[in-house]
């Protein structure tokens, strides 16, 4: 394989073997809506990502976060102030599961990287256009 191997191979760590919420690796979303419809969890139409979410060790978390922005939405509140919170606990939940919620973190990483290299773009952008004002009222300043 790879040296970029996503499962590591090695041995259990012994400090969570009795882990509460187990470190699991992806699982398909077949045995997910199967596990759900057993349980008796499924939302009809749910989505993948929100299946994928539920079926690691953050789903307590998801669903809270997930209640949080519904309410927020129905009563017209700002989603960022009202689930500051519940977001906070869902990000440490996911980067204390950071094996399973891997791909998410990183497609957050790479967003958030992004959008500082737009940000950066928008400034230098606004900085020329200041200092082409400059230039252009100093010339007036100086010809009229």
């Amino acid at each position: 394989m790879s040296s970029q191997d996503p499962i590591p191979k090695q041995s259990p760590d012994p400090e969570t073997l009795n882990d509460p919420e187990p470190k699991q690796p992806p699982i398909e979303v077949s045995e997910v809506e199967v596990e759900a419809e057993a349980e008796g969890e499924e939302e009809e139409g749910e989505c993948g990502f929100c299946l994928f979410m539920k079926a690691g060790g953050c789903k307590d978390s998801f669903v809270g976060w997930e209640n949080c922005i519904r309410e927020a939405e129905e009563n017209k509140e700002d989603i960022v102030e009202k689930c500051f919170e519940a977001t906070a606990a869902l990000r440490k939940c996911m980067e204390a599961h950071a094996d399973y919620y891997e791909p998410i973190l990183r497609a957050e990483k790479k967003a958030e990287e992004q959008a500082i290299i737009e940000l950066e773009k928008e400034k230098e952008e606004m900085d020329l256009g200041s200092q082409e004002d400059s230039k252009d009222l100093q010339k007036k300043s100086d010809g009229e």
